[in-house]
């Protein structure tokens, strides 16, 4: 098992991405704080990974909370006698609006979950490593919508750019700590952002010909927190069937 041993954080572990995350590492034999904003999702997800033979604990915070995180953080060193060695930084909301009808409160509620909440989280988990001179990884769950202009959701586009430059930040600022922090950037993977609802059958253009599904994602981050990419550093992995690669109206 590569993960043998390590205790790792996953948020909107309760579905789509953060689900299939979290039962992938499980399975190469990590501890998984199963973090969620809704409590019968991550129950039934660290429930699961239990019946499976795993070890897993859910947690409901609000990621954009320093207090709920400052918690969580510790809650999870309490839980398994030690710091979280793997961060996955997942959960995010989207607007789906245009500049012309977003309200500021929308704004910020965008800005506070996908871009704060990362930082937030990435500090105190950086801190409790740094305190028990701990390595540890950070994978960040960008999106292709932080590298190109789109039609709509104009607050998650800024946000997820924001993600792609705080992870190289983060990467610079926690190397010498032995903290590697990268990223992984998906494209219309699983369900859209912040619904249940996936339907496999939705035209898609792409490289590959097919919808990307969440184990396609689940597989990269485990690639990137374990000792298999140990010399990739503020990287961005774009797991997107090709899309980025394509000249527009190909």
């Amino acid at each position: 098992m590569k993960l043998e041993g390590k205790v790792a954080i996953i948020t909107g572990a309760g579905r789509n991405i953060g689900e299939e995350t979290a039962r992938l590492l499980a399975a190469e034999g990590a501890r998984i704080a199963v973090v969620d904003m809704d409590a019968g999702r991550g129950a039934r997800v660290a429930a699961d990974i239990r019946k499976a033979g795993g070890d897993a604990a859910e947690f409901v915070v609000d990621i954009a909370s320093e207090s709920d995180v400052r918690g969580l953080i510790d809650a999870v060193a309490e839980r398994w006698g030690q710091a979280a060695d793997i961060l996955v930084n997942n959960a995010a909301i989207s607007d789906n609006k245009h500049v012309l009808d977003i309200t500021k409160e929308d704004w910020d509620r965008v800005i506070a979950v996908t871009l704060t909440g990362p930082f937030l989280l990435s500090r105190y988990f950086a801190k409790k490593l740094v305190e028990q001179q701990r390595p540890g990884a950070i994978v960040n769950v960008g999106s292709t919508s932080g590298f190109y202009g789109r039609k709509r959701a104009v607050a998650y586009a800024a946000a997820k750019g924001g993600v792609a430059n705080l992870t190289r930040a983060l990467a610079v600022q926690l190397a010498p700590h032995d903290i590697r922090v990268n990223a992984v950037i998906p494209n219309k993977i699983g369900s859209p952002v912040g619904k249940d609802e996936f339907d496999p059958t939705r035209p898609v253009v792409n490289l590959r010909g097919r919808v990307g599904v969440p184990l396609d994602m689940a597989r990269a981050v485990l690639f990137m927190v374990s000792e298999d990419s140990d010399f990739i550093v503020g990287d961005m992995l774009f797991v997107d069937g090709g899309v980025t690669s394509m000249m527009a109206g190909e």
